[in-house]
């Protein structure tokens, strides 16, 4: 089938599975996740070194990728998303991309909230209950 072929000459392709081309961007997503994770780290844990040997880095490969024969496509767009979320980490770093404010921490329940919730819970029940009797009512005068 036109399928199977196709399939066997990506595998066997300079670009498949078989080579250096496929698993070096696949390990290299690796990175992406590690910088997608840490955007939700506090920023004085960011390393404003490490992060920009990590824009310098994704930046080389990206140039390798687009100029090696056969073009690294796969490998391009790992290290693309890598320099996204490494240029995003320095602009937290230098304070340039604004903290996000922490979450409201919710409204501790007393007694009086405790009891208006019990209320509007029993006020749904018994517009349910209201309902299915209505429903009730009309089948029989059907």
């Amino acid at each position: 089938s036109r399928r199977m072929n196709a399939l066997k000459n990506w595998i066997k392709s300079p670009t498949g599975p078989t080579t250096t081309h496929f698993w070096g961007p696949v390990a290299n997503w690796g990175f992406v996740g590690a910088a997608l994770v840490d955007i939700n780290k506090p920023r004085d844990m960011i390393s404003g070194k490490m992060t920009t040997v990590m824009c310098v880095y994704s930046m080389l490969f990206m140039r390798f990728a687009w100029m090696v024969q056969p073009r690294n496509y796969l490998l391009f767009a790992c290290h693309a998303a890598n320099e996204s979320a490494q240029v995003y980490q320095l602009g937290r770093f230098f304070g340039v991309v604004p903290e996000p404010p922490p979450p409201a921490a919710a409204p501790k329940a007393t007694e009086e909230t405790k009891e208006e919730g019990i209320k509007k819970v029993e006020k749904i029940v018994e517009e349910i209950q209201k309902k299915e009797e209505d429903k009730q009512e009309e089948a029989k005068k059907s």
